[in-house]
């Protein structure tokens, strides 16, 4: 099941292909089934997102791949191989789990939560602790500060970043995600996206999501099935094809109004071109250098950079004035984007700064900038090939 395959594009996948040919669940006492004869291709090194009402069958169909809820009938493959012939524990144990508020276990650190399935592996002391290590790396969690840590000693989102690492610890080849992100606040919720984005990029796992967060699944998924009743699949596309041409009048709901506006969910910071203003300063520079970087820059604030060049303050010149260390002065940023972003966080994000906002890369390094001009000017693009596409079916 770990077997790499390779995308068209030469990037190495990780993942593999999960088939699921007539699967059924049937519970007793119950004259219908909670999933009827779900049928799936999930492609290797994807996110393939299940969306749907409460209820639905979403969450049943998901946990059948790993056998947390045993399939009445029907056959699951996983990279070729057929799950239901395995040990049901072997088989969750190659096949990563992340759910809602994370659910660690509170009398574990953060390193032992992340290093449990190694453990259970076999895996010698040295390995688990290297692969906890850069398990936490890899989520952006610093291993000095959060090693020792306990879950009740971390914010939600921190939480679902060390559940994120749990269940990529022992390198499975798919991921499966129960509203992962559901229970955190908004801007978390964004950062948290955008580092499965970031993830997803190095990692080329096959990953299937649950949410009902339409926004979500169009922000996440490279395919997106739009479940009903008995997990009954009502449409199984890319985004892009969804909001374009929604297959009947319940995706047109879960799509809803404002589809055009939708599209800047499609799009990336990456997508567009960042501006890249002298203003940044490192934490260690001086105050004098910070003035004199502002004057130069013409502008009334700078951008104070942490050792790893990630943003961390926003400093104007009235502040420098009273400021002795870079390390206080000014204000902390209210919010970010990374070239993972959609340009509707992007847009949000300049809502909650008043202005342009700073934009990170993979390992939240400075990457430039995005203002509201490059947004309006690609939502006045979009709505021109709209209207052009429009057009064309007409005539």
């Amino acid at each position: 099941m770990s077997v790499a395959e390779t995308t068209e594009n030469n990037k190495a996948v990780s993942g593999v292909e999960i088939q699921l040919d007539q699967v059924t669940k049937r519970y007793p006492g119950t004259r219908e089934p909670a999933v009827n004869e779900f049928t799936m291709t999930v492609p290797a090194g994807q996110i393939v997102i299940f969306v749907g009402p409460s209820g639905c069958g979403k969450t049943t169909t998901m946990r059948m791949i790993n056998r947390l809820i045993e399939p009445t009938s029907g056959k699951i493959t996983i990279g070729g191989e057929d799950a239901l012939s395995l040990n049901a524990d072997t088989l969750r144990r190659k096949v990563g789990y992340a759910i809602q508020q994370a659910g660690l276990f509170p009398h574990f650190t953060v390193a032992q939560n992340i290093g449990v399935v190694p453990g259970l592996l076999g895996w010698d002391k040295k390995r688990i602790d290297d692969k906890v290590e850069e398990m936490m790396d890899l989520v952006g969690l610093d291993a000095g500060d959060f090693h020792g840590r306990y879950p009740r000693q971390l914010s939600g989102g921190q939480q679902q970043r060390v559940g994120v690492a749990r269940a990529l610890a022992a390198d499975p080849p798919v991921l499966l995600m129960d509203e992962p992100f559901g229970a955190v606040d908004p801007i978390t919720r964004g950062n948290l996206q955008d580092e499965l984005l970031r993830l997803q990029t190095e990692l080329r796992k096959t990953i299937v999501f649950v949410t009902h967060d339409f926004d979500e699944a169009v922000k996440l998924g490279d395919k997106i099935a739009v479940l009903g009743d008995q997990s009954t699949i009502m449409q199984y596309d890319t985004p892009d094809a969804i909001l374009a041409n929604p297959a009947n009048d319940t995706v047109a709901g879960f799509v809803g109004a404002g589809a055009s506006l939708k599209q800047l969910t499609l799009l990336r910071v990456r997508d567009v071109e960042l501006s890249k203003p002298d203003i940044t300063v490192s934490v260690n520079d001086s105050v004098s250098t910070a003035k004199e970087q502002a004057a130069r820059a013409r502008g009334s604030f700078v951008l104070v950079l942490d050792d790893r060049q990630r943003p961390i303050r926003w400093v104007n010149t009235r502040q420098l004035g009273a400021a002795t260390s870079l390390r206080t002065a000014g204000k902390p940023l209210l919010d970010m984007v990374s070239t993972q972003s959609t340009l509707q966080d992007a847009l949000e994000a300049m809502l909650a700064e008043g202005g342009s906002v700073p934009v990170t890369g993979s390992r939240g390094e400075y990457a430039g900038m995005i203002d509201l001009d490059t947004v309006i000017a690609t939502i006045q693009q979009l709505r021109q090939e709209h209207a052009d596409d429009h057009a064309g079916s007409d005539a």
